[in-house]
């Protein structure tokens, strides 16, 4: 959908399915969903209807078209988990993405159960990574069901960061994401769940990447986090520190 990308740990934006519905507190300020409900009514416009689920078929050979290699994140404005989203239709997406093995796309979802149920089902490329949203202690349960998944490389997003983790269990995960919620209705958190977030992660020897400290806008509370700014992502070859782009 998107040649370029205003999230930090990405490059552009590919959205086969578009809307969504809520299924935990990590969806109460959902940006993507105050982005498409702007449009609802606006005829022609690709969210003419809102945040409302439908599929986008006619996008799905996007990434085909891109010729330089780029981190894609898959369904920025969806869950390709979502229940109303057919096995047939993500295995199509999976299809594409095993084409274009130029690119690695970052697909993150909520929906950890069915993630687990349809993984076995999936033609997993060496080019696909796949995290689970973690807000807080309640749902450190999406870990464990990322754990079975066959992607390259697992990721967590631990944004918004609403409470602590230290619940979160990190083996066999390749890479972690945090950060505060942004937004006119923006919750708090304390920086010392972020700080014990950054501890655990560094102590397991993974790359950390802390995206901002959140308020009523994505820069109001910048992206350091005691002085530094944390911008780490996987790669088959170790840590990387910072790429051309980032």
């Amino acid at each position: 959908m998107a040649a370029s990308s205003a999230i930090a740990w990405t490059d552009s934006t590919w959205n086969p399915v578009r809307g969504c519905t809520e299924v935990s507190p990590g969806c109460a300020h959902c940006y993507a969903k105050a982005f498409a409900e702007r449009f609802r009514g606006v005829a022609g416009h690709p969210f003419e209807q809102g945040f409302d689920l439908r599929l986008v078929p006619e996008s799905l050979s996007l990434p085909l078209k891109w010729r330089q290699p780029r981190l894609i994140f898959v369904n920025s404005m969806s869950d390709l988990y979502h229940e109303d989203v057919p096995l047939e239709y993500i295995q199509r997406v999976f299809e594409v993405m095993g084409q274009a093995r130029q690119h690695t796309f970052q697909i993150l979802t909520k929906r950890h159960e069915r993630l687990a149920e349809l993984a076995p089902h999936l033609p997993w490329s060496p080019n696909i990574w796949q995290g689970v949203s973690v807000e807080n202690n309640r749902w450190a349960v999406r870990a464990d069901a990322l754990r079975t998944v066959p992607a390259a490389v697992r990721f967590l997003s631990c944004e918004p960061l609403l409470g602590p983790l230290d619940k979160l269990d990190l083996r066999d995960v390749d890479w972690v994401i945090g950060g505060g919620e942004s937004g006119p209705r923006h919750r708090p958190f304390k920086i010392e769940w972020a700080r014990d977030l950054r501890d655990r992660t560094k102590a397991a020897d993974l790359p950390f990447f802390w995206k901002q400290n959140g308020g009523i806008h994505a820069k109001a509370g910048g992206n350091e986090l005691d002085g530094r700014v944390w911008q780490e992502w996987p790669d088959s070859t170790g840590v990387v520190l910072s790429r051309a782009g980032a």
